[in-house]
């Protein structure tokens, strides 16, 4: 089983999406919805290879959709699991990922 690790960026990410979500009026759906995200992200410890390569994008970089409206961008390591973004709605992939 592999490490999770979250970038700072990807922590960031789940902060705005909780803030957005809450900011709605909606503090109980935003905590239940980073929640069930974070599960999704723990998840990848034990099925690492999940989503889609995109080599295309960067070299060794996974995306995995998360509930229809966002992703999860992130590197499998030999002993982790990376998780470097958390995308949401319209995003552009390449350029939230430096493309």
């Amino acid at each position: 089983m592999r490490a999770i690790v979250y970038a700072p960026e990807a922590v960031d990410d789940l902060r705005d999406l909780y803030d957005y979500i809450a900011g709605h009026g909606a503090p109980n759906a935003a905590l239940a919805y980073v929640t069930r995200l974070d599960e999704r992200c723990a998840g990848l410890a034990d099925f690492p290879e999940q989503g889609v390569r995109r080599d295309d994008i960067r070299p060794n970089l996974r995306l995995l959709g998360f509930e229809r409206r966002t992703m999860i961008a992130f590197f499998v390591t030999a002993d982790a699991v990376v998780i470097i973004r958390i995308l949401h709605g319209g995003q552009d992939v390449g350029l939230a990922l430096g493309e």
